[in-house]
């Protein structure tokens, strides 16, 4: 394993820093890395019940938030980084009630995902939100978010299509497919999958 010889911060930002960091490889030889720190996120797939007298298939809500980076609106499930001392699921429940005015009865964990390994340590937990209870969303400051309900399904078709291509909703949504047909979640990162799950959902 790499280990880390030494290194400096070259930049405190108020979503992550930059580290510059000196790096011993597995191979013994030594390297420069710039790294970005990142306390971590959550994400959440909030998952309202089937409508028997519709189609009987869950419908997810999803936000069409605008992100200056990617030069426009971007379809996303709710998601946040993580406040000082803050657990991962306390985190996806404060995220789903500031975009999108839910609030969920429990959170089901699907797992967790490293975003980009090769430059950030950033890692996103990932939950689903089961009973949600209707209330007033409360976007942050610059935040520009449309609400949509979707079914499942068509989620799912809009990632094969292209039209979602947010990586951590992404896996977010398939992890959540997989675990409404019973599949059941995928090991995560840090820790075995939760069963619960597999009733749950």
């Amino acid at each position: 394993m790499g280990t880390r010889v030494d290194g400096r911060r070259v930049y405190d930002g108020r979503v992550f820093d930059v580290e510059l960091d000196r790096v011993r490889f597995p191979d013994g030889s030594i390297g420069e890395l710039e790294i970005i720190r990142h306390p971590g996120a959550a994400a959440v797939v909030p998952l309202l019940d089937p409508d028997p007298e519709a189609t009987g298939q869950p419908f997810v809500v999803l936000i069409r938030q605008y992100r200056y980076a990617a030069g426009g609106f971007v379809w996303e499930v709710p998601a946040g980084k993580l406040d000082p001392g803050e657990s991962p699921e306390r985190c996806a429940g404060r995220e789903l009630e500031e975009e999108t005015g839910y609030r969920a009865v429990r959170l089901v964990r699907l797992g967790a995902i490293h975003t980009t390994p090769g430059f950030t340590d950033e890692i996103i937990h990932l939950f689903i939100a089961k009973g949600l209870v209707r209330g007033e969303s409360q976007p942050g400051e610059h935040e520009f978010i449309e609400l949509h309900e979707i079914p499942l399904a068509h989620a799912i078709a809009m990632i094969v299509e292209g039209e979602i291509t947010d990586a951590k909703t992404i896996c977010a949504l398939m992890l959540a497919e997989r675990a409404v047909q019973g599949v059941g979640p995928s090991k995560g990162v840090g820790g075995e999958c939760d069963d619960r799950a597999r009733s749950d959902v």
